[in-house]
């Protein structure tokens, strides 16, 4: 079975309530996550809460109310999200996204985060829940991992996420997803299941891509986004722990996040209206899109029409696009400090 035929078997099964997982995969999960905990043992587990970053982000005189309305930005997912592994609070991904957001469309920034470490995408529901209270105009997820780890079965993870995306959608929000991040990158998961676990991972997050486009959302690629800074710079890209992020990691994956935040809300000239597309070229089917978009880190999977047709003979139409989006500077902290958690 090919890649792209396995994304859609769980992105289907996980629209109809269907599928499994074969006794021979569940064996090799099964080992991925008894390698998983010896893993978690080197690691250990976090006996810290991630940087609160929520409040206001901009220039000061926007934030002080002189200048125009800001906008709210929503951040739900795992440790990921939350920026575990950092000190500060302006090395978090979502002070990044917030900072990053707020220069690209010359308004300030309401920074609301409502991830959790150890989050898995049954919890999303419940993020999506609080994050709405303060009616978000984007929304930000970044989930998968634990869901891997756990023995989540792909279909549910894939049904949960979907459905919080469809909530989201269905009061005005905008959305975009850091898909399901390579494992295979992560030192403490020995070889040869360090294999087993990219292969699962990957699985994911082709899978959330297919769901999450067909809920109307946009999809990032974080794949093994950093595993060649990692193997090049171990103690530059990740943390102490060897398992989260470290703020140059941080800053690495909010880099290839941002520019699809823009477009989402049609902001940045890099990000202006696509021209209608009469022909097939310059786009892909779903299935085909989400696999391309796992080998390449950085990747923008959003819906499309050709011809004026959202679907054709293959399926739903795509455009897969590669920004990034560099940072000059580090984010100041909120002007005004707004937790959730």
């Amino acid at each position: 079975m090919s890649r792209a035929s396995q994304a859609r078997r769980i992105a289907v099964a996980a629209a109809y309530g269907g599928g499994a997982v074969g006794a021979a995969g569940m064996i090799l999960l099964g080992v991925l996550v008894g390698e998983a905990r010896l893993a978690r043992r080197t690691v250990g587990e976090p006996t810290t809460e991630p940087p609160v970053a929520d409040g206001l982000y901009g220039p000061e005189r926007a934030c002080s109310g002189a200048g125009p309305d800001p906008i709210t930005l929503a951040l739900l997912g795992d440790s990921g999200a939350a920026g575990f592994g950092v000190d500060r609070p302006a090395e978090t991904p979502g002070a990044l996204l917030a900072a990053g957001l707020s220069e690209v469309a010359d308004r300030p920034v309401r920074l609301v985060n409502t991830a959790k470490v150890g989050a898995r995408s049954a919890d999303l529901l419940g993020q999506v829940t609080a994050a709405l209270e303060h009616s978000p105009d984007l929304a930000v997820i970044m989930i998968g991992a634990n869901d891997v780890t756990h023995r989540v079965r792909p279909v549910n993870s894939v049904r949960q996420l979907s459905e919080a995306v469809r909530r989201l959608r269905a009061d005005g929000v905008e959305v975009v997803v850091g898909t399901c991040p390579d494992l295979g990158t992560i030192e403490p998961i020995a070889q040869p299941l360090r294999l087993v676990a990219r292969r699962w991972s990957r699985a994911m997050a082709a899978a959330q891509t297919i769901a999450v486009v067909k809920a109307g959302a946009r999809s990032v690629s974080l794949g093994d986004l950093l595993g060649p800074e990692f193997a090049a710079q171990p103690r530059v890209m990740f943390s102490a722990d060897r398992f989260h992020p470290s703020a140059s990691g941080y800053a690495r994956v909010a880099s290839v996040v941002l520019p699809s935040m823009a477009a989402a809300l049609g902001l940045g000239p890099a990000d202006r209206a696509r021209p209608a597309l009469e022909t097939e070229e310059g786009v892909s089917s779903l299935a085909a899109a989400a696999v391309q978009a796992v080998e390449e880190p950085g990747t923008e999977v959003s819906g499309t029409e050709v011809g004026g047709q959202e679907t054709g003979p293959r399926g739903r139409w795509v455009v897969l696009e590669h920004r990034i989006r560099r940072f000059t500077r580090r984010p100041a902290g909120p002007q005004v400090e707004q937790p959730v958690r």
